[in-house]
């Protein structure tokens, strides 16, 4: 575990408050390995010092990259690079940063689904958002040991098989080690699982990874993304996942970190909300 997460920094200021019943409950959260966010800000130099870290405790650090530009629909955690040249400055800083340590990278979470949904970029901006995520696989695959997963959506996300393997080609899914599935939702593994299986098929075998983060107690329903309650923390991060082709269970979505402001108080997305994380804690099996 890093004792740098929100969660065990939580966990200290519970501890010097004495309430360590509530310390004690978020540790279920805080001992476990999580993912590192790059956004706007920083990101190059958070690479480099978090993969050093990382490497000096002989473990591999998990990266995700969220700065594509028009990110998330202009909803909750908008933002991303102003242009196409930002970016691919941006991703090629990130790459270098990672030298020849070990890290998985799972690249930019909805990217992909939203140029098939309602919302997200069409025409030339999606082909511009194609362009870029095979440009990042491979500036990302140019050192020796980083792992690159493509952010592929949800099994909530109504969307054809074909259609999104289509779009995760355009996109350099061939030059990556796989995709990734239920990026910061809630679904529950057996169904990630066979809509991933579904995906690899339609995609020559490639394998990859589950969030299992907040997945205990499964979904809400499709449009309960945004903190709903009730949810759980999943399955612990491992490589061990007994399902072939599945190469790891991660929690991509740091547990307690909000969603976005989506009307019952939170704070803003990205942001370590107790109450919503001792929630998730309380729940899990």
């Amino acid at each position: 575990m890093s004792d740098r997460t929100n969660a065990a920094q939580q966990v200290g200021v519970l501890r010097s408050q004495g309430r360590s019943a509530e310390a004690d409950t978020l540790l279920r959260i805080a001992a476990q390995p999580s993912s590192q966010w790059l956004g706007e800000q920083g990101a190059r130099e958070i690479a480099d010092q978090v993969s050093r870290r990382a490497t000096e405790a002989g473990r591999t650090a998990v990266f995700v990259a969220y700065d594509i530009p028009h990110r998330d629909c202009g909803q909750y955690s908008a933002g991303g690079a102003p242009d196409a040249a930002s970016y691919r400055s941006w991703i090629t800083g990130v790459a270098e940063a990672l030298g020849d340590r070990k890290a998985w990278m799972v690249l930019e979470p909805d990217a992909v689904a939203h140029t098939l949904d309602s919302c997200g970029v069409k025409g030339d901006l999606a082909a511009e958002r194609y362009g870029l995520l095979a440009f990042a696989v491979e500036e990302l695959k140019k050192r020796p040991n980083v792992r690159v997963y493509l952010d592929a959506g949800n099994p909530g996300w109504a969307q054809d098989p074909e259609d999104l393997a289509a779009a995760l080609r355009k996109s350099g899914i061939a030059a990556a080690d796989g995709f990734a599935v239920n990026v910061a939702n809630f679904y529950p593994t057996d169904r990630n699982a066979a809509y991933g299986n579904r995906l690899s098929a339609a995609l020559g075998g490639k394998h990859f990874v589950i969030d299992t983060s907040r997945s205990g107690n499964g979904s809400a329903g499709a449009d309960s993304w945004c903190n709903p309650p009730g949810r759980a923390l999943g399955e612990a991060p491992t490589t061990e996942t007994g399902r072939p082709g599945v190469d790891a269970y991660l929690w991509i979505k740091n547990p307690g970190e909000s969603d976005g402001q989506c009307g019952r108080g939170e704070p803003p997305a990205g942001q370590f909300w107790l109450p919503y994380a001792l929630g998730l804690a309380q729940a899990a099996h």
